[in-house]
């Protein structure tokens, strides 16, 4: 039930639920359902690198995680940056995050992030690199966001992210981070620990950021970071794919 709700709450993917998921316990799976995201994404890049060229197959792959999850996490990215780098207070940074309209900012921010990943599975140097590789991102990426969750403050007492970062605990953050780091491992094999490296960097930059900014993190924060941790573990993996086989 509760990794249904998960695959509710960060895909476009049409799930029904019985009954109303446990707040508590959601963040826990959230690895899980990375892990269902890359495989999607990563699936719909190797069958493409069959039928086009490798650049060509990095961007489906990445075009397909955006219908997927319906552009969420790049929207919460596109939020922060527009108001991180438009606002001159905590007050107006928080107005201009709320204002569901992006900015040059977001846009940009937005943009760089799609070019990064694009760039990263279409420099895969197979098919079966791009694929693990899309899992060990989408898994990492929303590992470290949760670990975020539960480290940093509240900027925010209202909205979707104050209502997981209230209900998320250390042990919850420490389940997950097993769990996410068993599932990297499953696909990517020795990667996983340096991948997992860059994505608590990732995640451990951009809370930060907001906490020199707004306070604390927010929902936005948390889109941001995982978007963060996805580009580095991409970046981060081909680095490593490009020297040394999988596994």
């Amino acid at each position: 039930m509760n990794f249904v709700a998960a695959l509710q709450f960060l895909t476009r993917i049409p799930l029904r639920l019985r009954r109303a998921p446990d707040l508590r316990a959601l963040p826990v799976w959230f690895p899980a359902a990375g892990a269902v995201i890359g495989l999607l994404v990563g699936g719909i890049g190797a069958v493409a690198w069959h039928l086009t060229t490798p650049l060509v197959a990095g961007a489906l792959a990445v075009t397909a995680g955006l219908l997927i999850t319906g552009a969420f996490h790049e929207d919460g990215l596109g939020d922060v940056a527009d108001g991180f780098g438009g606002g001159h207070t905590v007050e107006r940074r928080l107005e201009i995050m709320k204002d569901s309209r992006h900015g040059t900012y977001g846009v940009a921010a937005m943009t760089a992030s799609i070019a990064i990943r694009v760039a990263a599975l279409g420099s895969m140097p197979g098919p079966m690199a791009l694929l693990a590789s899309a899992v060990a991102a989408h898994v990492l990426a929303r590992t470290a966001a949760v670990v975020l969750m539960a480290a940093a403050p509240l900027a925010r007492h209202q909205g979707l992210g104050v209502d997981y970062g209230q209900s998320t605990t250390r042990r919850v953050a420490i389940v997950a981070g097993v769990a996410g780091t068993a599932l990297a491992t499953a696909a990517v094999g020795w990667w996983a620990a340096p991948l997992l490296v860059a994505a608590l960097l990732g995640a451990a930059l951009t809370g930060a950021l907001a906490r020199r900014k707004i306070g604390g993190i927010s929902g936005d924060v948390l889109g941001a970071a995982e978007q963060v941790a996805e580009g580095l573990v991409l970046a981060t993996a081909v680095g490593l794919a490009v020297r040394h086989p999988l596994w």
